[in-house]
Formats: C-alpha cells, structure tokens, sequence
C-alpha cells in the first residue's frame, strides 16, 4: 500500500459554524429517518413501503425537496444491494422483505439547497432488526458491516487537509482489496464533494488532483462486496476538516 507523506498547512476552506449546523441538522434528520424505519421495518414489507415512509418522514421533519434525482431514498435488499446505479436510473425493485434479509437505505434530502447525504445497510434477522454489528449470527453479512466501520475509521486515522482526492482515492481501494473486498461503485469512486448543484460535485477517484480541503465538506460512501457474493455493503456520511482534522458531520 501506497505510503502517505506528512502533510503541510492548508489554505482550503474554513467552514464556518452556521454553514456546519445546518449540514449537521441534514444529517441529523437523516439519522432519525434511518432509526424510525428500522424501528418499522417488518418481513413482508415491499421496498416501496420503505422507500415511502423513509421519503414521507423526511419531509414532515425538515426537507424541502430531495437533491438527488429527486428521490430521497433509495432501497436495495437482498441480491441487489452488489448492485450500483446511477440515481437517474433507478427504480425501486417489487420486493418483499425476508426473514433474514439485508437492506440498504440511502438518504439524500435538502433544505434550501442544503444537503443530507447518508446511507446504512440494515440486517434483519428472524425477522428483527440487528441494531449492533456484533449482534448478527450471519458471518459474511458481520464482516462486511465490521469492514465499512474498518473503512471509516481508517478515514479518520489518514485523511489530511492536503491529500488529494486521488491519494484518498487509491489509498481506499487498495485497502479494500488488501482486506479480501471488491469496490462495487458502478464508477468506482468512494465519495463527492459536497455542493449545491448535483452537476457541480467532484469525486474521490483517479485523476482528481483537487486537495481534500479545497471543498467544503465530502462524503466517504465505500460500497463493498467479497468477490463471487450477491451481497453488498454500503456507509456514507459527511465530512470536514476542522483545526486540520477530519471531522464527521
């Protein structure tokens, strides 16, 4: 793996407190969205159902609109949470929820051009809702959720004001790989920046030569699979730099 040099001072952004609260009211209305559907979230539930109460909750608490595509959540179970599309070309799958499923639920509401961005992957198993990873019997499903924990930690541990996006980039996907895991992004990226203008954002992939400080805030949304497995993975949660250490929203 690739050796990162110690970084220098920045002069990127400086987030001020006002624009920090209002993103982490976003996130924070995108954590009790997350909480109030597995709280609901029974066997037999269609996705549509979830994708409904996630997307009416959020907009009874706070959201104006949804940012991307305009849809507020996507929800993927089973064999196609291995699957990555693009916002534009989704549609929520005629599905039930199984006994023993796995879920991912990804949330993007906004007020006034102000964005959520956040994602969980939900295990469900005799039909209940495993709230601790430790928690769940299934071996490969645990391992997984313990890598995206892993991934973000280690974000904490390594990002620097000065490293690029391409640096975090390759740094990521290399321990991916190291650790026995496939990055399932259909554009193989691991996060944006974070903008008002969905056209706007720039990303954590090769050939981005932009600093990690040169934007305001980003998102670190590894979706991860084993190879030959119908089943993935997915975390996402935003991030700024504050006194030159990586914070999260």
């Amino acid at each position: 793996m690739r050796v990162m040099t110690k970084p220098h001072l920045s002069n990127g952004y400086s987030v001020e407190k006002e624009t920090i609260d209002m993103y982490c009211a976003m996130q924070n209305l995108n954590r009790a969205a997350m909480n109030y559907a597995a709280d609901l979230i029974r066997t037999g539930m269609y996705l549509s159902e979830i994708k409904e109460l996630c997307e009416n909750y959020l907009q009874k608490n706070g959201a104006d609109s949804f940012w991307y595509w305009d849809v507020g959540a996507f929800i993927f179970s089973g064999d196609e949470t291995a699957i990555s599309v693009s916002g534009k070309d989704y549609e929520v799958a005629d599905k039930k929820i199984q006994e023993n499923d796995i879920i991912t639920i990804d949330l993007s509401p906004q007020k006034n051009n102000i964005w959520g961005d956040y994602a969980r992957t939900l295990v469900l198993e005799d039909g209940v809702i495993c709230h601790k990873t430790d928690s769940i019997k299934n071996d490969e499903w645990r391992n997984g959720l313990h890598m995206e924990e892993y991934l973000h930690r280690t974000l904490i541990d390594v990002a620097a004001p000065d490293m690029t996006f391409e640096d975090l980039y390759y740094y990521m996907n290399e321990l991916i790989v190291e650790k026995g895991f496939l990055n399932m992004d259909f554009l193989g990226n691991l996060g944006h920046s974070i903008v008002k203008n969905k056209n706007d954002r720039i990303y954590i992939e090769k050939g981005n030569h932009e600093k990690l400080s040169d934007v305001k805030m980003f998102t670190f949304e590894p979706h991860i699979s084993i190879p030959n497995s119908k089943y993935g993975y997915k975390r996402e949660d935003i991030y700024y730099f504050g006194n030159g250490k990586l914070i999260r929203l």
